[in-house]
């Protein structure tokens, strides 16, 4: 998320120390109650998973390079990208991705638990998971709205702004949620929803506005906007996806993108649907089992809520 700020109301407290010191502890006590106290919801969430969804891909047959990966369910071709040099630099990771079957597209859960500020290092995730190829999520613990739907389960049913739906029959979609549900996304096909946002690419063309949105404006983080570090995900029109981290607040590396900016970028790739992902110094990629980027202007990963990662 690109910026985390907490806010905390400062009261004018008649009757002295002692009352000061009750509503500073209340005040501390929530503040730790909601942003930090680990509150699992679902623990061992691969067991609640469908075993008829789970799609095995042949390890076996599988060649990995350093850019790029076959098997029988996935082709995944890993490109670095620069431009620009000195205040202007940038720099920033794609990654095309071809199933045969998109639930080999899955999500995965810091230690494996659903449930509200509990995190893991990207990498510990994705190794848990055996994934081939991970970003990082939409750090869904940090908010209590949102749709949280994964790997064919509904976690979490609060609707609450523009998500992505990627379907199990290969399709991906932007949804307004505050116009369906997790149960209606499920029944039609959902397989993974990502709740953060905005849309970047509508129908093959940046939205117009993009740069005025605001995300979580009731817990202090109200703005996106700048030049950040990104995530982001793309679908083609044949169905393709295309997985990006753009590296950002490393002077002389990389400055990270505005939204327009991040739209442009999967536009270049083809994408006709493109939408960002938590972002900041959350913006991972990992491919088979070493950091591709630099987050945080370095190789120090954040702990996050949840990661996105094709199955190997």
């Amino acid at each position: 998320m690109d910026t985390r700020t907490r806010s905390h109301t400062r009261r004018s407290l008649l009757g002295g120390g002692a009352a000061l010191a009750v509503g500073t502890a209340a005040s501390a006590g929530w503040a730790y109650d909601r942003f930090l106290r680990e509150k699992a919801q679902a623990t061992d969430v691969t067991a609640l998973e469908d075993e008829d969804a789970v799609v095995e891909v042949d390890s076996a047959s599988a060649v990995t390079t350093a850019t790029t990966y076959e098997s029988g369910t996935a082709s995944i071709s890993l490109s670095s990208r620069t431009s620009g040099s000195g205040d202007e630099a940038l720099a920033w990771f794609v990654a095309s991705v071809a199933v045969t079957d998109a639930r080999v597209v899955r999500a995965a859960f810091a230690e494996d638990t659903f449930g509200q500020n509990i995190t893991e290092l990207p990498s510990e995730i994705a190794s848990a998971h055996g994934a081939v190829l991970a970003i990082n999520g939409d750090y869904y613990g940090f908010r209590s709205t949102g749709i949280v739907l994964r790997n064919g389960v509904v976690h979490r049913d609060e609707p609450a702004r523009d998500a992505l739906v990627m379907y199990t029959d290969g399709r991906v979609e932007v949804v307004d949620e505050t116009t369906t549900s997790a149960q209606e996304l499920l029944e039609d096909g959902a397989w993974n929803v990502l709740s953060f946002g905005p849309a970047v690419v509508v129908d093959a063309a940046v939205p117009d506005g993009i740069e005025d949105i605001e995300i979580d404006t009731n817990i202090g983080n109200h703005s996106i906007q700048g030049r950040q570090p990104r995530t982001a995900v793309g679908a083609r029109e044949n169905g393709d996806l295309v997985l990006m981290v753009v590296d950002g607040r490393a002077e002389g590396y990389s400055r990270g993108v505005t939204l327009p900016e991040l739209g442009a970028l999967p536009l270049d790739e083809g994408c006709v649907t493109g939408y960002n992902l938590d972002g900041g110094g959350s913006s991972t990629m990992l491919f088979d089992g070493e950091l591709v980027n630099r987050p945080r202007g370095g190789t120090e990963e954040r702990a996050t809520s949840d990661i996105l990662y094709v199955a190997g």
